[in-house]
């Protein structure tokens, strides 16, 4: 179905009449990745419950619809790459919110569907949104955009990023398995490989399965943190898991240990305990939220420092103390 039909689908759904005489139509812009999608969980479902009659839609890549359906609260999905690209079926919506960034850009993406109300940041040189929410700089990812819904006078929860585990059957061995996610979108987010395969081979000595993933561009990596560890071939699912099976998986493991990526997300969003490293950017800002014992973020001596900063031994006496 494309687009524009699928949208229309969602809309038919409803009976409530707003204007141009169809339902009334939220649209969400957040045309990121992963970890971005599930930061924006809290305030995703407090826009559905704010406008329940309306017809929400998502402006975000496709591939995350699987994890759009587990949020709950989302109609449809408009498969958005690319800022200044949004599908014209939406012009005319009600209410537009930008959860994407502080703009300008992202917000003249969505000022060009004419919408009745726009809930966004307020740049200097976007005079539509004179008056709107100040950015705030060094403010956690979750708390920044619950903190625009609040201000627009929409109650929002920090709190609400749990995901239910997906329906999806993960193989047998990925049941109380230690993940190893090597990769990372930004190279100074990544830990040397020779490091992984250290932890890898201590879970494996202490006779726990581990599993190594990543996606179809992290292969090499995954295979360097294999062949260092002395794990046998099947352990890496490196470019074999779509973003349901991922989540299947990492649902029915025992940690996830990752670097500051949208893995570490998935598995804080699942309840699966993990340790995140971090390094340049700040867990205050990115990190899982403090009241979660059950995942624990690591960083180099100095913030903002280098990743390379974080010895092995503070990753395996991480994954020590979650056990």
């Amino acid at each position: 179905m494309s687009l524009g039909r699928a949208v229309l689908a969602a809309v038919s759904m409803t009976s409530n009449r707003g204007r141009n005489g169809r339902p009334p139509v939220l649209v969400v812009l957040r045309a990121l990745g992963l970890g971005d999608f599930l930061t924006a969980v809290p305030a995703l479902r407090a826009l559905a419950r704010a406008f329940p009659d309306h017809t929400r839609v998502l402006a975000t890549p496709e591939p995350l619809r699987p994890l759009a359906a587990l949020c709950g609260g989302i109609d449809a999905i408009a498969d958005t790459r690319s800022l200044g690209v949004i599908d014209p079926c939406l012009r005319g919506a009600d209410v537009a919110v930008n959860l994407h960034g502080r703009g300008p850009e992202s917000h003249r993406t969505l000022l060009s569907l004419s919408p009745h109300r726009l809930i966004a940041f307020s740049p200097p040189d976007v005079p539509a949104t004179a008056g709107a929410p100040p950015w705030r700089a060094r403010e956690h990812e979750v708390e920044r955009w619950c903190r625009l819904l609040r201000e627009a006078g929409i109650a929002a929860d920090p709190r609400r990023l749990d995901l239910p585990r997906p329906h999806a059957s993960p193989p047998a061995e990925a049941t109380g398995a230690t993940i190893i996610h090597p990769g990372a979108s930004h190279p100074a987010r990544r830990w040397p490989p020779q490091r992984w395969a250290q932890v890898a081979r201590a879970e494996r000595l202490a006779g726990r399965r581990v599993l190594v993933t990543g996606d179809d561009t992290e292969i090499g990596l995954a295979n360097e943190v294999r062949d260092g560890a002395g794990l046998e071939p099947a352990a890496v699912l490196a470019g074999r898991t779509d973003l349901q099976a991922l989540a299947a998986l990492v649902g029915a493991a025992g940690r996830v240990a990752s670097a500051d990526t949208g893995m570490a997300h998935l598995a804080t969003a699942l309840g699966t305990p993990s340790v995140v490293l971090f390094g340049p950017a700040s867990p205050s800002e990115w990190g899982p939220p403090p009241d979660r014992p059950r995942h624990i973020a690591l960083s180099p001596p100095t913030i903002p420092g280098g990743i390379d900063g974080i010895p092995v031994a503070d990753v395996l006496g991480a994954l020590n103390r979650l056990r």
